[in-house]
């Protein structure tokens, strides 16, 4: 995540007011109030002389200094979440072929090795409706909701993991086949397994040829795995994610990410959008059952998700790399 309570992102601008200091950044407003407003050190009787002098303007500006954090927090709680300026797709829209939008590739590539054939020369980001139908995405869904019922995380965010078999539990994760045994093989079933690596290969095929890449040098990689989001209040930081982020920053594998939704915006769930922080601005995709939203993994695509204010939302997040170091096969009951 960028910008944690501890520390502020880069640009930050810094304000002080005595020891009342406001932090404002596009992602973030921290104020953070010390008790250390007191004059400087003065002998007993200067001291009396000059408290009067010295309180009532510092006093005043203190007082300024609390009612603009204040007014800060408010402003940022109260507010609509996003400042959203553009709606890339809407969830009541059908996108029969593909949106591709260009952006201009970051740097985070350099860092790495690169791959001929595979890694980002192009960078952008795409949406589709014609690759997973909705049948499909109402099967994985049910796939997800028997997994998820095995566990789930104490706060809003459970993930289930089927290449690792990592599930939430609690505040903390199991491995689902170790955990469960033969018991799994009631739980899933060949065909499910058939139909995920079905749309897996869709997904990578559609990645492909949206950016001129070789399929055959297309990784999948992890995490790749299903969410299950609701409103519940976060206990850990697992359950925190809405923070925005990079994904190549937050796994180096990373070089296409994809998104499958298994439930609709605005009739399973509210909030839960997902949004591009573009440095002009926010740009968001409402889900809708059986989209594919999919994009270059750098800096190119900061982006984050909206809580989530009532209902549940599904999701499949699918990774891919070009290190085939990093590769990881599909899942299979044991």
């Amino acid at each position: 995540m960028l910008c944690a309570t501890t520390q502020c992102a880069s640009g930050a601008r810094l304000y002080r007011f005595c020891s009342c200091y406001c932090s404002l950044t596009p992602l973030s407003f921290l104020c953070v109030i010390s008790h250390s407003c007191s004059p400087p050190h003065l002998p007993r009787g200067t001291a009396q002389r000059q408290a009067v002098w010295w309180w009532r303007p510092q006093a005043g500006l203190l007082l300024l200094s609390l009612l603009s954090c204040v007014g800060g927090l408010a402003w940022l709680y109260l507010t609509p979440d996003d400042g959203i300026t553009e709606t890339l797709v809407r969830q009541g829209e059908t996108v029969p072929e593909q949106r591709v939008y260009q952006v201009s590739c970051s740097e985070d590539y350099d860092n790495y090795k690169r791959y001929p054939g595979c890694t980002p020369q192009k960078c952008g980001r795409a949406i589709t409706d014609s690759v997973v139908s909705r049948e499909e995405a109402a099967i994985l869904r049910r796939l997800a909701e028997r997994g998820l019922s095995l566990g789930g995380s104490d706060g809003g965010a459970s993930i289930l993991d089927l290449h690792s078999g990592a599930l939430s539990m609690g505040k903390q994760f199991v491995n689902i086949y170790r955990y469960f045994g033969e018991q799994i093989k009631d739980v899933f079933s060949k065909e499910d397994f058939e139909l995920y690596r079905s749309v897996r290969q869709r997904i990578q095929e559609t990645i492909a040829q949206t950016f001129g890449l070789d399929s055959s040098r297309l990784y999948l990689t992890n995490p790749t795995f299903f969410s299950r989001i609701n409103s519940t209040l976060a206990k850990t930081t697992h359950d925190e994610y809405w923070h925005p982020h990079i994904d190549k920053v937050t796994y180096g594998s990373f070089d296409y990410t994809s998104l499958l939704y298994l439930s609709d915006y605005g009739v399973d769930f509210g909030g839960g959008r997902f949004i591009f922080m573009d440095t002009s601005a926010n740009r968001t995709v409402e889900p809708r059952a059986g989209r594919v939203s999919f994009f270059t993994s750098g800096t190119e695509n900061l982006h984050r998700v909206e809580k989530v204010s009532w209902g549940t939302r599904f999701a499949i997040t699918v990774s891919f790399t070009c290190d085939p170091a990093h590769s990881i096969s599909d899942p299979a009951l044991p």
